[in-house]
C-alpha cells in the first residue's frame, strides 16, 4: 500500500502469492481499447478549393474514451454549415468512393427532412458511429462482419441531411444484408426510410 509520500503507481489489486509486475501498459488497464484504429474526417465545401483540399483528418483513436473525449470536443452535426461532412473511418482508409477499401462496396443510407435535424441527426449520427467502431451496443455476431465496415458518414445539406454506413464488399450479401438490418432495428427507423446503395 502506497505511504502519503509514495505515488500510485498502479489501479490493480494483486492477491498475496500474485506477481506485481504483470508488464502491462498502465495506459492499457484505463483505457478500453477498439478492435481498430479510427479516424475521424471533416469536409468543408469550399468552392474555390478540390475536394481533397476540402477534407481535413481531425484526429484518429482507438480507445473508447478518446472517442468520447473528441465527441464531446467537436460541434454535433445538427449544427455545422449546409455542405459540411462528417466522417468516421477505419484508418488507413478515406472517405472517398476512389479509395481501395470502398471500391467494391455500397452504403447504407438514411435521408432525414430539414425538419428532423433538430431532432434526429445529433442521435442518428451518434447511433451509427457507436454501431460501426463498437460492437458493444449489438449482438456479438456483428464482429463477423466487422471487416465489411469501412466508416460512417454524415451530410448536412440544405434540402435535407443524409446519415451512413459504408460498406466494403457488396459481394457479400450475408454481411450486408445484417448489417442493414442492425442498422434499422439501432436506430428504429421504417423500411422505407433506409436505403441499400451501390458504390457512388
Amino acid at each position: 500500500m502506497a505511504t502519503e509520500d509514495e505515488p500510485v503507481t498502479s489501479l490493480t489489486s494483486t492477491k498475496e502469492g500474485e506477481d506485481e509486475d504483470t508488464g502491462a501498459d498502465p495506459e492499457l488497464l484505463r483505457k478500453h481499447p477498439l478492435e481498430n484504429k479510427w479516424a475521424l474526417w471533416y469536409f468543408k465545401n469550399d468552392r474555390t478549393k478540390d475536394w481533397s483540399e476540402n477534407l481535413k483528418l481531425v484526429s484518429t483513436f482507438e480507445f473508447i474514451e478518446d472517442f468520447w473525449a473528441l465527441y464531446n470536443y467537436i460541434q454535433p452535426a445538427s449544427r455545422l454549415m449546409s455542405g459540411c461532412d462528417y466522417s468516421v473511418f477505419k484508418s488507413g482508409i478515406q472517405p472517398a468512393w476512389e479509395d481501395e477499401r470502398n471500391k467494391k462496396g455500397g452504403r447504407w443510407m438514411i435521408n432525414l427532412n430539414k425538419s428532423q435535424r433538430n431532432d434526429e441527426l445529433d442521435r442518428f449520427w451518434l447511433e451509427i458511429v457507436c454501431m460501426v467502431y463498437c460492437c458493444v451496443l449489438l449482438e456479438k455476431p456483428l464482429e463477423t462482419f466487422s471487416d465489411d465496415i469501412c466508416g460512417a458518414v454524415v451530410n448536412v445539406r440544405s434540402k435535407g441531411d443524409k446519415v451512413g454506413v459504408w460498406t466494403g464488399n457488396g459481394a457479400n450479401r450475408d454481411a450486408t444484408l445484417y448489417i442493414g438490418r442492425k442498422l434499422k432495428e439501432r436506430l428504429q427507423i421504417p423500411q422505407q426510410v433506409i436505403h441499400r446503395l451501390p458504390v457512388a
